[in-house]
């Protein structure tokens, strides 16, 4: 009991010294990444199919004729029947450990876990079954955020995973950080068939035949032509930490936190350089439509020092994207294109929708303000929208939209 206090009081004397003394100059706020673990028997149990379950953290969200799915960060991902969008209904969950990423095509669903491509034949929704396994494919599948400090230390163990990291900010003596670095330094020397619908914020993208999956740094290639036996074909390096990856026509937009690249996938095996549009440090999805990229960059946090936006780019040369307008936001995710109609999701400042019939002049034309908005998807008759684990649809009006119904995922 006696070393128990004695910890206590040493603990309290340093907190104490850095609250007391903060202008000292020898301590600083540091973002400190801490590992997200699983054990290894529940990454060895992906693809069990369940009863429906709460919620633990919404991720993206994807769409598939009258079904939806969510993604629950690392866990896996909720199924909902949207037969009747004033009324969904959560029907099932597929456990899929570290899973943040799917994609669908004629009844088969690709799901990330890990470093591993499962793929589900989901036909009956009812007997939703896994069929096949791709391992050690998606080499560099974990999401690495910016910190200035990753605790390494026992990041894994013979009995658990490392599926992420958490990011905090925590009070460091500036000494002992730098410390850190030198002993770092001194030891490193949508397809016409039937396929689905995700968000901005999507990893995987099926085209025709093929699944493109960005991992960090590559595009992995995968022929889908039999879609239960995807052939894992040779991956495309394509640069530092790679977020999102959006289609249209022979060209993919790929998402960094320093830019976005554009690949022509006329030859689908094998996509190739066409140019890029630079931007400051910031997480970074895109959507595309007509001469125009629509770029959000969330500035701050773990994301870095870049002031949060929307980037409005001129792709109508494609070799030389020009950035043609900028405005502010307060925390953007992901964004959406219907006609005329943007939809951003800003975050804790909730959906705001403008008209972009003038790129030069945006009209704000609805601000959803007490929600918080994650990930969208404009759907051909209403918009489906996910944050802070609420599923959110609205219906199109004719210069509008308005809630249409929402379900709680908790």
């Amino acid at each position: 009991m006696k070393k128990h206090f004695f910890l206590l009081l040493s603990l309290v004397s340093v907190f104490c010294s850095c609250t007391d003394h903060e202008d000292d100059g020898k301590y600083a706020n540091f973002l400190v990444a801490k590992p997200l673990k699983i054990s290894l028997s529940e990454f060895e149990d992906s693809g069990d199919i369940i009863a429906p379950k709460p919620m633990e953290e919404s991720g993206k969200i994807y769409a598939y004729n009258n079904y939806i799915f969510v993604n629950d960060k690392y866990k896996g991902v909720h199924v909902i029947d949207n037969k009747n969008p004033e009324n969904p209904i959560k029907i099932a969950f597929i456990k899929i450990a570290g899973n943040v990423d799917i994609s669908v095509k004629d009844n088969y669903l690709y799901a990330d876990s890990l470093r591993d491509l499962l793929v589900f034949n989901i036909a009956n929704k009812d007997n939703i079954k896994l069929v096949n396994r791709l391992e050690n494919v998606l080499q560099d599948n974990i999401i690495w955020p910016m910190a200035d400090i990753y605790e390494w230390e026992n990041a894994t163990t013979e009995d658990e995973v490392l599926v992420g990291w958490e990011v905090v900010t925590e009070r460091r003596l500036k000494e002992e950080v730098q410390l850190m670095f030198e002993d770092v330094a001194l030891n490193n020397t949508a397809d016409a068939r039937n396929t689905g619908q995700g968000g901005s914020l999507a990893r995987f993208k099926i085209v025709e035949d093929y699944l493109y999956a960005v991992d960090n740094h590559n595009i992995n290639v995968f022929n889908i032509q039999n879609l239960e036996n995807p052939l894992d074909l040779d991956d495309v390096y394509a640069g530092f930490d790679i977020e999102t990856i959006f289609n249209r026509d022979n060209h993919l937009f790929l998402g960094s936190k320093s830019g976005m690249y554009i690949y022509d996938i006329t030859n689908p095996q094998t996509p190739t350089f066409v140019s890029e549009f630079q931007h400051g440090t910031a997480c970074d999805p895109v959507v595309v439509d007509g001469d125009y990229a629509y770029v959000t960059l969330r500035g701050g946090n773990n994301c870095g020092a870049t002031e949060s936006g929307l980037y409005i780019v001129d792709i109508s040369t494609i070799t030389d994207p020009v950035l043609t307008k900028q405005y502010p936001l307060d925390g953007p995710y992901g964004l959406g294109i219907k006609g005329n109609t943007l939809f951003i999701c800003d975050g804790e400042s909730g959906l705001k929708v403008y008209d972009k019939t003038d790129v030069d002049k945006l009209k704000e034309i609805n601000h959803f303000k007490d929600i918080v908005a994650f990930d969208v998807i404009p759907k051909e008759n209403n918009l489906l929208m996910v944050g802070d684990n609420i599923l959110y649809q609205y219906k199109y009006l004719e210069n509008n939209i308005s809630l249409l119904s929402s379900l709680n995922l908790d």
